[in-house]
């Protein structure tokens, strides 16, 4: 799976002890990058403007104050979105039976993209995953990037949830 941002462990205990949840911290751009925080309420609630803006507070000063990245930057704070990433096995387990595009570090069966349905995420680490009538067994390790596909199931789902 991607390696931890420079920021994550610096970052991460704010962001749970406010409630939430990291579901990513990147980097974007190289000339002003910014460093994206993705953030979700740990009782799985729809987050807010105002939910943003507070996390976006609160790790503006400890980055102010530690000062861990070098030069300018932009701090962007937002929800995973409804075609959200999935980087952690839990978020794996969470959406069994939706549609993701995966694409893996290594080759697993041959190939290094994926594009199917999540169909189990396993505690030895293994994601069982269905794509073409084949079931192909993903090694969590082995996952670069992975992401819901935004389709009609999704989108109804979050409608549902509002």
């Amino acid at each position: 799976m991607q390696k931890k941002h420079p920021v994550h462990d610096l970052l991460t205990p704010i962001i749970e002890g406010m409630g939430f949840e990291v579901v990513r911290i990147m980097t974007i751009g190289q000339q002003r990058p910014t460093l994206q925080v993705m953030i979700e309420r740990q009782s799985r609630e729809n987050l807010t403007i105002d939910d943003c803006a507070a996390v976006s507070r609160a790790i503006s000063a400890v980055l102010d104050e530690n000062d861990p990245i070098e030069g300018e930057y932009s701090l962007e704070v937002s929800s995973p979105g409804i075609d959200r990433p999935l980087t952690k096995p839990e978020h794996f387990a969470r959406f069994v039976g939706s549609e993701a595009r995966i694409e893996t570090d290594e080759a697993v069966d041959g190939r290094k993209r994926f594009k199917g349905v999540i169909a189990a995420m396993h505690d030895n680490g293994t994601i069982d995953f269905e794509m073409d009538g084949k079931e192909y067994h993903i090694p969590f390790a082995a996952v670069a990037k992975a992401k819901l596909v935004l389709n009609d199931a999704l989108l109804e789902e979050a409608a549902e949830a509002e």
